[in-house]
């Protein structure tokens, strides 16, 4: 009964850790298939771009700037990403930015001191010496 008992206490656990991989893998393999022109995707290593072509069974055109497509495997996909939406707050911050930053200083010929330090120099190492 014992060694039953210990049995299931190590295989329960394994076997739906494998299950669980097996759902994640499903689950990419999907999203993988699933890519279409104009989808925001974002790749393994963080870049982010938008899908120009996936005609290609094993290779995907993704354009990470204006007129920049760069070709990547579907592998490399890591997730499908919303595009970024402008709500009425970031907007209303974005209005107030410019008349903050607009003030023109009439001094531009003035010359600012430096500003002090009291940082020392230390002695140069002398390398070699024993």
């Amino acid at each position: 009964m014992l060694p039953l008992l210990l049995v299931l206490v190590l295989a329960v656990p394994l076997v739906m850790s494998t299950r669980k991989q097996k759902k994640q893998q499903a689950a990419q393999q999907e999203l993988q298939s699933s890519l279409a022109p104009g989808d925001r995707v974002m790749t393994t290593s963080g870049l982010y771009g938008t899908v120009a072509d996936a005609t290609g069974d094993t290779t995907i055109d993704i354009e990470i700037a204006p007129g920049v497509v760069t070709t990547w495997l579907r592998l490399a996909v890591r997730e499908k990403v919303e595009p970024v939406v402008e709500t009425d707050e970031d907007s209303a911050d974005d209005a107030e930015t410019p008349a903050e930053e607009s003030i023109i200083d009439s001094d531009a010929g003035v010359k600012t001191e430096e500003p002090q330090t009291t940082a020392q120099v230390a002695p140069p190492l002398e390398h070699g010496k024993k």
